[in-house]
């Protein structure tokens, strides 16, 4: 890839980082998501006001599709992918494959949410409905992972590399996007971290696709 920063991750870093973010989900499920989404309730009561930061990690997900299309666009006019070109479609290309494995986890672990927010979902706080529901289908069963959450971190996970000197740029938009999630009962803690490491692992690993070496035109 066009003037690429490769990220060197060992295995046992893998395995490390893996079993450490399995521990936290499963401490999240297990003592905090719901403690936590009760009390954001009670602070927060579906304010509003979360929605935006929370919409931060709806830019990829409505835009990565769109911005491969009008690069596809572009190149058959001429325009050839230069280090920023090479930069967005890698991007792109690491938030639809999150987009695909996430909607993958979401039917296979069937969880419901803490608020009920459409078509009388069930959720946490009006039926104190709690778990998941493996293979169950449908929105009211979908809260885990993170999509927004998931996203977000996806484009984090290669602008991390790609950008390392707005490093700090790229964590405070996930946490913006996790801070909105969480306060605004949108998604349980368990769902947010799950959704984080899923994007930015993917993130990762969309750079160690064979894309261009140099940063140069590519015929």
């Amino acid at each position: 890839m066009s003037g690429a920063v490769r990220p060197r991750v060992s295995p046992r870093d893998l395995g490390v980082a893996t079993l450490s973010c399995g521990l936290l989900i499963l401490i999240s499920v297990l003592f905090l998501d719901r403690p936590v989404a009760f009390a954001m309730h009670r602070a927060f009561h579906h304010s509003s006001w979360f929605l935006v930061p929370a919409a931060i990690g709806q830019i990829p997900l409505s835009g990565a599709l769109p911005a491969l299309l009008l690069i596809c666009i572009a190149g058959s006019l001429g325009w050839r992918a230069r280090r920023q070109g090479w930069t967005v479609i890698v991007a792109a290309v690491a938030v639809l494959l999150t987009v695909g494995v996430k909607t993958e986890l979401k039917e296979i672990f069937g969880r419901t949410w803490p608020e009920t927010w459409s078509q009388g979902n069930p959720s946490l706080i009006r039926d104190g409905v709690y778990g998941f529901f493996p293979f169950h289908g449908g929105e009211g069963w979908s809260s885990f992972p993170s999509g927004h959450t998931a996203a977000i971190a996806a484009v984090a996970g290669v602008l991390w590399w790609r950008v390392p000197g707005l490093r700090a740029l790229w964590a405070v938009l996930v946490a913006l996007t996790a801070a909105g999630l969480l306060c605004g009962n949108i998604h349980f803690l368990g769902d947010i971290i799950a959704g984080a490491y899923l994007g930015f692992a993917i993130g990762w690993a969309t750079l160690a696709l064979p894309f261009p070496t140099k940063d140069r035109q590519v015929s």
